[in-house]
């Protein structure tokens, strides 16, 4: 597993680009959100998703699959977003929380079938900036957690040795100790009536 050192308050922009490399070529990441560490891929590369989705034991059929977008534009291309849910996601963006939306057609055929997804427009400019050079959205899980102390969870290197050996992540980004607390998760496909169904960090404008 090859790790990029990238530090929140400066890009380096090579780093980036070699980690946004690696997606599209197949690799699956650990990378900090602005929340828990995550395991991502790119979005549209269907092997790499089912090899996500075998990690975390997802079944794509019946969870809701998440999307990390750079912006709302971004995010606009793979969800659709009426003019209430654009509002709530203007004031409430970046920022650690999971909106539940209609997805779009145009998200890969893992996703047929599946009427949602969950965006995420994280406050930490790492996701980001790596969402931006891809081009397209980073599919998203959390690093599971369950019987994991504190420490094994926030650690990067505890992260680190956790993964280190693991066949299908080819990708570390350190950047710094994550945090506990997961993203919050809000229901915005009937955006007249936002339903909080996971309440997590941050509290909804």
């Amino acid at each position: 597993m090859k790790t990029f050192r990238i530090y929140p308050s400066s890009i380096n922009d090579r780093f980036i680009a070699e980690v946004a490399d690696a997606m599209r070529g197949g690799d699956l990441i650990l990378y900090p959100t602005d929340t828990i560490y995550a395991i991502g891929c790119d979005a549209t590369n269907q092997n790499a998703i089912e090899r996500l989705c075998r990690i975390k034991n997802i079944n794509p059929q019946k969870n809701t699959l998440s999307i990390i977008c750079c912006d709302i534009s971004q995010a606009s291309e793979y969800a659709r977003i009426d003019n209430r849910a654009y509002a709530v996601l203007r004031h409430n963006t970046p920022g650690p929380f999971t909106f539940i939306l209609p997805a779009a057609t145009t998200l890969p055929k893992i996703f047929k079938g599946r009427r949602q997804v969950g965006l995420r427009i994280p406050d930490n400019p790492i996701p980001i900036a790596l969402a931006k050079e891809l081009g397209h959205p980073i599919l998203t899980t959390s690093i599971p957690t369950d019987a994991l102390s504190d420490d094994e969870i926030t650690s990067v290197d505890e992260i680190s040795l956790r993964y280190e050996s693991h066949p299908a992540i080819g990708v570390l980004v350190d950047g710094g100790n994550g945090n506990l607390t997961p993203s919050t998760i809000v229901d915005l496909t009937d955006s007249s009536n936002p339903e909080i169904i996971r309440q997590g960090a941050g509290s909804i404008n």
